[in-house]
This record gives structure tokens, sequence and C-alpha cells, in this order.
């Protein structure tokens, strides 16, 4: 497995030449790297202007590994081939490094850059990548790769200190301030010497490497000489180190590879529409920091937000009456640590008669909402206290906890809202203070405990009686001038007290069941499956001609194919797939099919966009500008992996994407509308409407044009 490494923006307050200075000191050897044994330079290049210099260095190193690997292995040091390229012109110095022992057993590549600040020119950027590929080692891959890993991280932390080492040396010397390099006066050629200065020229342009001439080049890839060049990035799509441990917290040099990674691949597949960078560190967490698995589930939240609407649950919902009077549960101030803090007097709360008057699914929106006001909270707080809060603190007070509150259909309420919350609001439980925990609790939190997750689990301190009183009590987490006064404090608590919901708020079954179904299928989406042989299809009707179709779908599963497709004349009605063939039901969606099979192509339908291969994961949102009245057809097919032209064997990466399509099915989640040209702002370059809950959510889209017919598709994964 191939390990990575990218680095936030480092900034140094100090202008580029004058860092050049320092970090020239570096070399041949450096005594704050101790494994640094020494460098010898191997090649080095400079123009006549003085603008670029190239030096080439072979770097020993004497890793700290066991003697036995190292006897094993038949070295006693590693080298290095290390590759310098400064523009003195452009104030950019690019570094290149790999490995030339065991290069083919282990493939090391690393790529830094020294740039100037976008916003400041007296100051001073650093980027670092890398990547670490283990073929083989004598059967000790596995040490081998913790081995590099702990070292380099280790060598990274030291990165800033030893410029920083090497500046107060200069400062020492009396050396504050280096000149700028500045074009030497140019003589102008004789005719005689004309055409050996374009000789020079013509060997400067090809000795000077390519990345030591590009301007703005950054160091967001990989640098061996295969390499992809790497990606130049705004100033705002990159992390700075001091934004991170102002507003995230302190990580370690690979958390950070973490989020960053994570972060591009997101800016990369949603095109600017991406979480606020704390909700990314939390999945995270939640996931130990393994990119594949957090990026999954972080995807099937961002889907579940998307489908019902959740952002915007603060500003669209107002709970029933019933929840303001009798949910008792509300926010009070912080605790010591500055985190939100929220009271929840269970015990005095008739959850029966809660689930009874209002039923499950308003339950749970009422928590949702006041997760996302949690949320908003810590964002606050970390303004106001000056440092990363990500998590509240939660205060559960049991007293007047009985065999009621564990009523069936109450637990079963408990444990979906458990479950939804644990899936997406991972690590903002900071701590869970269960006080006056009676002896009917057991029960509770055996019912309870197997649906939450062992990090949260860890976060839980419960008290019976009144220990809460005592040492490592509540006074321990929470100032004494906030506890609330029911629990012999002095505050004044606003958080309702609950109690008994009158039996003349309870609603008919019918009623509940009706009504949860309103509730959760409040969406302006809808959910289709996708076989290999049975495309979904929807039909729109248009009557004016320049109408314009836009869509937004989610390919949830699999690979599809989406077409767009005119006829003159209506189709048969919808039939929906019967799936007899595939034995599979479709529970998660339906399956229409409009096309009929005796229909041909070019004869009585025709295809007005090219189609569209979308990945699963992709979200894909866009327009067409329809040109004739008449009846479009909007299809998602099954999207077969194509055979690969050169050889007759399968491609690697064909076969593993294939295995992940189990059953030859697909799922899509889509949304479309029809917007009239008088409607349609920004002429052939926006998605907004005056009128459409389209617009709102591809405010942020960016759209290119496809076709003839003015058709714009944005991309990006969200599942």
């Amino acid at each position: 497995m191939v390990q990575k490494y990218q680095s936030p923006v480092r900034v140094y307050k100090y202008p580029f030449e004058l860092i050049m200075a320092a970090y020239e000191r570096r070399f041949p050897t450096c005594p704050l790297i101790p494994m640094f044994v020494g460098s010898d330079t191997v090649n080095e290049f400079k123009s006549e202007d003085g603008a670029i210099h190239v030096i080439e260095r072979r770097c020993k190193l004497d890793v700290d590994a066991p003697r036995l690997l190292k006897k094993i292995a038949g070295v006693d040091y590693v080298y290095f081939v290390q590759k310098n390229s400064l523009n003195s012109r452009e104030r950019t110095l690019h570094i290149e490094a790999y490995n030339e022992t065991f290069s083919n057993r282990v493939i090391i590549n690393e790529h830094c850059c020294y740039t100037v600040h976008p916003e400041n020119e007296d100051w001073t950027c650093f980027e670092q990548s890398a990547s670490l590929d283990i073929k083989s080692f004598f059967g000790f891959e596995s040490t081998v790769e913790k081995i590099a890993m702990k070292q380099y991280t280790s060598n990274i932390k030291k990165g800033k200190e030893i410029i920083e080492y090497y500046l107060r040396q200069l400062e020492e010397e009396g050396i504050t301030f280096v000149p700028r390099w500045t074009p030497p006066s140019i003589t102008p050629c004789s005719d005689t010497s004309l055409s050996s200065c374009k000789k020079q020229a013509a060997s400067m342009a090809v000795v000077i490497p390519d990345a030591a001439l590009k301007e703005g080049l950054s160091g967001d890839a990989l640098s061996s000489p295969s390499a992809p060049e790497p990606v130049v990035g705004t100033p705002d799509d990159k992390l700075d180190a001091d934004y991170i441990k102002r507003y995230l917290g302190d990580l370690t040099p690979l958390q950070e590879s973490c989020l960053i990674r994570l972060r591009q691949w997101l800016q990369e597949t949603h095109k600017g529409k991406i979480p606020k960078d704390e909700h990314i560190l939390r999945f995270l967490r939640a996931r130990d920091f393994n990119i594949d698995k957090a990026r999954e589930i972080m995807c099937q939240s961002l889907t579940w937000r998307k489908q019902h609407q959740v952002d915007y649950i603060l500003e669209t919902w107002t709970p029933p009456q019933v929840l303001q009077d009798y949910y008792a549960g509300g926010w009070h101030h912080h605790d010591k640590d500055g985190r939100p803090l929220y009271v929840l007097r269970l015990g005095q709360m008739d959850t029966k008669g809660l689930v009874r008057a209002l039923g499950e699914e308003a339950l749970l929106r009422y928590v949702l909402s006041i997760n996302e006001e949690g949320l908003r909270r810590c964002e606050e707080n970390t303004k106001v206290f000056g440092r990363p809060i990500s998590s509240w603190t939660c205060l559960v007070d049991l007293e007047g906890l009985n065999m009621r509150h564990l009523w069936r259909p109450g637990v079963k309420a408990l444990l979906r809202i458990i479950e939804v919350v644990e899936a997406n609001y991972p690590e903002t439980l900071g701590r869970l203070l269960i006080l006056r925990a009676p002896r009917v609790f057991p029960v509770l939190w055996t019912l309870v405990s197997p649906f939450i997750d062992d990090n949260t689990r860890r976060k839980f301190l419960i008290y019976a009686g009144n220990d809460y009183q005592g040492p490592g009590g509540l006074l321990d987490y929470i100032d004494k001038e906030i506890i609330p006064d029911f629990l012999s404090g002095e505050c004044m608590c606003e958080v309702p007290e609950g109690g008994l919901v009158p039996k003349s708020l309870y609603r008919t079954a019918e009623e509940l069941e009706n009504e949860d179904l309103k509730l959760w299928t409040e969406t302006i989406y809808q959910s289709a499956s996708v076989f290999k042989g049975a495309p979904h299809e929807i039909l729109i009707q248009i009557v004016d001609a320049s109408s314009v179709i836009t869509w937004d779908f989610d390919v949830c599963k699999g690979d599809i194919v989406f077409n767009i497709y005119h006829s003159k004349r209506s189709p048969q009605p919808a039939k929906k797939d019967s799936l007899g063939a595939h034995s599979i039901t479709s529970p998660g969606g339906n399956n229409v099919q409009l096309i009929d099979k005796v229909w041909q192509l070019g004869r009585d339908y025709s295809m007005v966009e090219s189609p569209l291969i979308c990945k699963e994961g992709e979200s894909v949102q866009g327009s067409h500008v329809t040109r004739w009245p008449g009846f479009y057809i909007l299809q998602w097919k099954f999207h077969s992996m194509p055979a690969c032209a050169a050889s007759s064997l399968p491609r690697v990466d064909d076969v593993l994407a294939s295995l992940q399509v189990s059953s030859h099915k697909c799922k899509v989640m889509y949304y479309t509308e029809v917007i009239g040209s008088e409607d349609f702002r920004g002429s052939m370059t926006s998605l907004e409407s005056s009128h459409s809950g389209f617009s709102q959510l591809s405010a942020a889209t960016t759209s290119s044009s496809q076709s003839h017919s003015s058709s714009m598709i944005s991309r990006w994964r969200f599942c």
C-alpha cells in the first residue's frame, strides 16, 4: 500500500531571500538532524544572470533501524538524491528527492516548495508532499514502513525549528536582510556574436528544468520525474498550519496530512461545495484517521443531509408546541473547557406521552435540530474562547427515571435516534455526565449501550445518588456559578420541567404513521434503482421551446450513464420493471422504463446530449435548454466497464471496479425541474431561477458549456 503525506502551508514571517540563506546552512550536513550524515554535490547549474540555480546533491543518511535489519539488508547507510531548483526571479525553490538505495524494492518521492506568501511579499510559505511505496523488503515490509513513517514524521516536526535556528544564527552574525535578485545590466549582442548568444540561450533552455521555470508552481503533488505536475491552488484552497492549530487543535503531522488530503479530494470532486474543516476532522477522528473509512461514512452522511435538507432545519422547521412545553432539555451556558452545555432532565420527561402525541420522526427531527444548534454553538465558542471547540457536554439528570421510561416504543425511538446521531454527528459529544442514576438505570444502559460507539462510551461519567456533589464530581467539569438550581446550584435553569403530556394531545396510530411518513419523506428528491438491461427513465413534456430542464442527482451505488432524449410523440404509459429477471426487489427506489423496445434511435427519438458517464459517489447538477417542444426523456442506464482495447486481458482497475458493483444494481437519488426561459437568470451560465428550490442547492455550482444546445453540467461526489 502506498503511504502518502501532504503538509499544510507553513508560514515564515521572513522574506524569501532570508529564508534561503538560512536553508543553505543545512548543507553539507546539519547537526540538528542526527540521521543526516553528510552530502556531496554531484551536479550544479547556474544561469548567466544568476536567476536560476539548480544543484543536485547525494545525501547520506544513517537510518535508526534495528541492527539485525541493517545486517540483513547489507547496508549501513541509505542514500538519497536531492535536486534543488531555485528561481530567484520568481522567488521560488522547488526541492525534489528520491531514494537511490533499494530503489528497486522501495520507492520514496518527496517534493517541497518555498514560495512568497500570496498576501504579503515579505513572508514565505512552505509546503511538502511525499509518498512511500514498499514493493518488497526481505519479508520486513511492515517493519520498514513503520520505521520510515516514524522517522519521517519526526523530521517534519523539526523542519520549522531548523529554519528558525539558522535564522537566529544569521541574526547573531548581524545578517537580518538579504537583497532580492535584480537582473544585471543587459549588454546588446554584436552582429558577430548574435549567433553565439542564440546558441547559449537555446542551451540554457535545455539544461534548466521545467520545474524551475514555471510560474506559481505549488507543491501539491509528488515530484518524481514521471509524476504529474503539481496542481496550482489558490490560497483559499489550502490550510495554514497556524489556522489548524488555532481552529482545529493540535494534530500530528500525519493527522494534518489526512485532513488536507481528504479536504483536497472534496475540493476536486465537490467543486467548492465542501463541508467545514471541523466537520471533516470529526469524521476522520471517528475512524482513527483512516481516510478511506472516513470518506465513506462522510459521503453517506452528506447524501443523507442533502436528501432531508438537514442544513436548513434550523431555519425552516419549527418544533411543535408540545415539544417546546414538555421536552425537558435545553442549552445552558458552557463547561470549564468552553464546550456548550446541554441539560436533559430525562427523569422528568414523559417519553411515552411525547411519542404518543408526536411520533418517532418528530422527536428525531427535534434531536437533529438540537445537534445542528450544537454545531453552531461550537463555532461561536471557538471564536469567544480563542481555542478550538468542536464538541459539547451533555448533562443528563435521571431523577424520576422509572419503569415507565422503559416503554418499548419509547426505547425503540431512543435507539433510532442514537443510530442516526452516531452516523451523522460523530465526535460531537465531548463528555456525558449522567447524574442521580437510579436502580433501574442498569436496565436502560443494557438496552442502549450496544448501539453506542466505543469512543463515545468512554466519555460517559455516571454518578449514583448525590455522588456528583463529592470529589471528582460536577465541580470538576462545570463552574459553581452555572450549576443548575435543581442540582442544588446557584443558577436558574430555563430548561422546561417536563411533566406528563395530556392524553388529549395523543394521536391515533394511523395519524402518527401518516405524520411520520410525511415528515421523513418531505424531500424534493426521489430514489430509483438501475439494473443491467433495465434503465430508469422519467418523462418531461415541454410545451414552450427554450424552456430549461434542470437536474440534480447523486449516484449512490454503481456507475451509470446519463442520457437525454427527445421524441415528438409520447411514449406508452410508464411501466415499472417487475425485476423478475433479476430476482431482486427494490425497496430503496422504483425502476420505470419508457422507451419501447421497438423504438429506433434516430427514427422514433433522438439524443440531444452526449452520454455522460457518472461514477459511484458523484453528484451531478446541470441543465438543458430545449430547442423543440415535445417529450424529453431523462435516462439513467447501467454502465458496463469497457474491455481493454490494447489487450485481451482486463485491466486491474476494471476488475476491481466490476467487483464493487454487486448484482448489477445501481442506485440514484435525483431531482428535476423545468424552468421557463424568462425565469432562467444569468443567460446560459447559471442554474438559478427566481422561484426554484433547485437554485438553493446549486448556488455554489460551477457550470461549463457542454453542447450546441447550451447544456451545463457540473459534477462532484457526495455519496
